[in-house]
């Protein structure tokens, strides 16, 4: 092991930060930063979440927080993760643990005291780095120059590593897409085209955060390129064929200053229409919102008939704009101009996406605005509601709220 003090940090030294770590060695026990929050900080990138791992079991955990007055939440306490929450602030608690047996996507784990048995079981060598309170980085297996140079490898044998547990076949991939640099490691790739048929194994859960982790990389499309010429999308993602797509979709989100967008991503990779958007939604189990947007941003065609394209009239684009909403209007948007092949500055593609810079207009009338008018409940209300709305967006949206209310007495006063 290697050890070497890197700068104090402001998350390290915050009140919050200290209050968890005050609490935790309230009985003498070692407390250490690990995972996110120790690579992100030898890289000098912004934190998301504080990660503490300590000897201690669980049980004692949750019992020196509740002494120090802080929130403990038992979120994973069989396999020894307790959250502490200080003043609304989460940090995940985790005991260290030596893996006793392992079954390919579990493991029978022991709890343990020491340090270097714990980073044994991490998968790559700088996930098993980890940070004391006062600056000290405990470095095992070179897991800070692997980091520096963006090397992507192993702890010990990389075949072994996978069959212990399937998910770090992904976990290779993800870290690879936001931490490392070509070319990549050798050993671990031969690794994970061995095991690549394995990954039929794992739950549609498991597969989702990391599929979902890996698209919000700043350029997956490499990596993505890398997992279909190993041989590995086939098995992970057989509905994805398209990574030329997701490559154009990165230039074009990067071009207009978007933030990465997971979901939209993965319909740039999906080759197929609804229905294959569907099947995928439904095998990684992914959320009802998420499920829908996947599966509308793949249908092509408007209501209306036709296509979102840039040979659309300006009428027209605010009526796609109002019928498909705000979301998948710009969703199919971007998925389009992916698939045109044109450069991400092109000026027919910019002009379409900007219509939705304006909020789609909102139909002024209800149900009760006819009713109001003396008209009778029933199916006829909404068949008349249609009807009026239809004569709005034919009017381009102008006609306001009064002029609505007068067309709908019009009609009732001399038929529809």
């Amino acid at each position: 092991m290697t050890t070497r003090r890197l700068p104090l940090q402001p998350w390290m030294t915050n009140a919050h930060t200290e209050a968890v770590i005050a609490a935790l060695r309230a009985d003498g026990a070692e407390v250490r930063f690990v995972g996110g929050c120790v690579r992100d900080t030898v890289l000098g990138r912004a934190i998301k979440d504080i990660d503490l791992a300590t000897p201690d079991p669980p049980e004692t955990v949750m019992a020196l927080l509740a002494r120090a007055g802080l929130k403990a939440v038992p979120t994973g306490i069989a396999h020894g993760t307790v959250t502490a929450v200080a003043e609304k602030q989460p940090f995940e608690v985790t005991t260290l643990r030596r893996d006793v047996e392992t079954y390919g996507r579990h493991a029978k784990v022991e709890f343990t005291d020491d340090w270097r048995e714990d980073a044994a079981r991490r998968d790559l060598t700088f996930n098993a780095m980890s940070l004391s309170p006062d600056g000290t980085l405990h470095d095992y297996f070179g897991g800070f120059d692997d980091l520096r140079a963006g090397h992507v490898r192993f702890v010990g044998d990389a075949l072994t590593r996978i069959e212990e547990d399937v998910l770090r076949l992904l976990r290779f991939f993800r870290f690879y897409a936001h931490y490392g640099k070509p070319p990549p490691d050798a050993t671990a790739l031969e690794a994970c085209r061995r095991m690549a048929p394995k990954l039929s194994d794992l739950s549609g859960e498991r597969i989702q955060a990391e599929t979902m982790k890996l698209l919000a990389a700043p350029d997956p499309a490499p990596v993505v390129a890398l997992t279909q010429n190993q041989q590995v999308l086939e098995h992970w993602l057989p509905e994805a064929h398209s990574v030329a797509q997701l490559a154009a979709l990165v230039k074009i989100e990067n071009g207009l200053g978007h933030e990465p967008d997971a979901i939209l991503r993965l319909a740039a990779l999906i080759d197929g229409g609804p229905e294959i958007a569907r099947g995928l939604a439904w095998r990684l189990r992914l959320s009802n919102a998420d499920r829908d947007r996947l599966v509308a941003a793949r249908e092509t065609r408007m209501q209306e008939g036709g296509t979102l394209s840039p040979a659309l009239d300006a009428r027209a684009r605010r009526v796609a704009l109002y019928r498909l909403g705000w979301e998948t209007y710009r969703d199919r948007v971007l998925l389009g101009w992916a698939a045109a092949g044109v450069e991400p500055d092109d000026a027919r593609w910019c002009a379409l996406f900007l219509v939705s810079e304006t909020p789609p207009p909102s139909f002024p009338l209800q149900g009760r605005d006819l009713l109001s008018l003396g008209m009778k409940a029933g199916r006829h209300v909404g068949e008349l509601l249609k009807e009026i709305e239809a004569w709005w967006i034919a009017g381009d949206f102008k006609a306001d709220r009064k002029a609505c209310l007068e067309e709908a007495s019009r009609r009732l006063k001399f038929g529809r």
